[in-house]
């Protein structure tokens, strides 16, 4: 093998990255249903943060960097909405159990992130944010207009229309 091998490893999109943290933090809350100890909520998130960030194309790091916040909330809420539908109290029981493991799993969540955020750095996440600056800056091309002559009226189909034509002689008898 020469120095300029690569190995083919997996490489997820950011939405196989995103779904990747989600499985993993629902699957520390079962996990935690079924064994007790809140860190299992926490370390799963952990664990999956770090997996994602690792497995994601270079190209989405900068998209995967800012979702895990996000992420662990939607998954805490998916959670609670399932706890609390067994109570005798349900929204009452949702909103004590956002903020308690909210408030519990605030190390994990801020750990995680942190995570994600040093090793998308050593990946390459400087390079993504210079690129999403030099495409602000760029100028925007410009919509062409109609030449003087040519119908200004012009409209374009929806996108997604389809009407069969047929080419070459015009159709009678419609």
């Amino acid at each position: 093998m020469n120095g300029h091998y690569r190995g083919t490893g997996v490489r997820l999109t950011v939405r196989g990255a995103v779904a990747l943290v989600l499985t993993s933090t629902l699957l520390g809350y079962v996990l935690q249903a079924v064994f007790g100890p809140a860190t299992l909520t926490g370390l799963a998130f952990a664990v999956g943060c770090v997996a994602a960030v690792m497995l994601v194309n270079r190209r989405d790091l900068l998209s995967l960097v800012v979702s895990p916040p996000l992420i662990f909330f939607a998954a805490t809420v998916a959670a609670q909405a399932v706890r609390s539908l067994f109570a005798p109290t349900p929204i009452q029981a949702f909103g004590l159990g956002m903020f308690t493991a909210l408030s519990g799993q605030a190390p994990w969540l801020f750990g995680g992130s942190l995570l994600v955020l040093v090793i998308a750095w050593r990946r390459g996440l400087t390079r993504c944010v210079r690129e999403l600056r030099d495409e602000l800056r760029a100028p925007r091309a410009e919509v062409p207009r109609p030449r003087s002559g040519e119908s200004a009226a012009f409209a374009p189909e929806p996108e997604g229309y389809f009407e069969p034509r047929v080419y070459g002689t015009p159709r009678e008898g419609q």
